[in-house]
């Protein structure tokens, strides 16, 4: 069974570490915002700068979709997600 079938929010949410690389010009544009709006009455943190972000295209995404499946969740994976370079 994969962590991510565990989907139920009770409580806090658990929290779990992810890499990825991305352009070195959005990373500083995001560290940049973060320094500005870190204090009152945003206190933005990165790792809330990104989950927000993700959360807003998780949602755009699951909007796009057509028919009875439109604003659901996408289903459960049955495999891990492949890593490394992408094949063209």
């Amino acid at each position: 069974m994969f962590e991510h079938q565990a989907r139920q929010h009770t409580g806090r949410a658990r929290k779990v570490r992810a890499t990825f690389n991305l352009p070195l010009e959005l990373v500083e544009e995001a560290r940049d915002t973060v320094v500005a709006l870190s204090g009152p009455p945003h206190r933005l943190t990165l790792a809330k700068l990104v989950e927000l972000a993700l959360r807003a295209e998780l949602d755009r995404l699951r909007g796009e979709r057509g028919g009875r499946r439109k604003d659901q969740q996408f289903p459960a994976r049955t495999d891990e997600v492949r890593s490394g370079r992408p094949i063209a």
